[in-house]
């Protein structure tokens, strides 16, 4: 059965050519009336075969999208260790008022992000389902384009606090792990705008998903201070 429809899928044009050119043959038709219509019957199967390629390469890059956004959901959102509002929930023992105050209303943007991308997600595998590619393809590229652009906002946001008061070195390299996993996430997300812009011809550029910046650990700081080369003795107010 499955040989059957896979012949009926993809062979029905080289079989019906050679059953025509058989029956052709069979029915004494003249040459040129036989090669007319085996000509328009070729050219029918090649038009049919590029419509074909052109959705299965659709297909992929909207199975894509919809595996990134599920990946971006699962890591990056929710109680996940690699969520950005999860390591800015980490400030709210500060005793800078203002940075405290900041992680607070950060909290009530999580939940709205939460609902939003949970939202997205459904709607994503519901109408992913129906394989009606090209009516959703852009305006979820769109959307997780839009999701990604205001998630990058909290986490420059988090990196200026970084660099204007001191952080505990834990929350810096929990910081880090996430800078490195969202960074591999983004150059996924930026191949799929790449390969959509060339299916189906959509307007964002690659380049406007921006990586996300890593900070400077505790350990890279002492690091930088056992490669620094020892003062000579004059130096170190050593009589020589």
């Amino acid at each position: 059965m499955y040989i059957l429809r896979l012949i009926v899928n993809w062979g029905w044009c080289p079989i019906l050519i050679t059953a025509l050119a058989l029956v052709g043959y069979a029915c004494g038709w003249e040459m040129w009336v036989l090669a007319a219509v085996l000509v328009i019957i070729l050219i029918i199967g090649l038009m049919v075969a590029i419509a074909r390629a052109g959705e299965r390469e659709l297909e992929h890059a909207s199975l894509r999208l919809k595996q990134l956004a599920g990946y971006f959901n699962r890591r990056f959102m929710g109680d996940s260790s690699l969520s950005i509002f999860v390591v800015i929930r980490s400030l709210l023992t500060s005793d800078n008022a203002r940075v405290w105050g900041w992680a607070r209303e950060c909290e009530v943007g999580q939940r709205i992000f939460n609902t939003w991308c949970n939202s997205f997600i459904d709607r994503v595998e519901s109408d992913i389902s129906t394989r009606r590619f090209v009516i959703y393809l852009r305006t979820y590229q769109s959307e997780l384009w839009l999701i990604t652009n205001h998630y990058q906002e909290f986490i420059e946001q988090f990196c200026e606090v970084a660099q204007s008061i001191e952080i505990p070195p834990e929350t810096i390299d929990q910081y880090n792990r996430l800078a490195v996993e969202y960074n591999a996430f983004v150059q996924n997300f930026r191949d799929n705008i790449a390969e959509l812009r060339r299916v189906a011809r959509t307007e964002i550029e690659p380049p406007s998903v921006k990586f996300a910046k890593e900070l400077p650990g505790r350990q890279a700081t002492q690091q930088e201070e056992e490669e620094k080369p020892s003062k000579p003795p004059h130096e170190r107010g050593h009589i020589v």
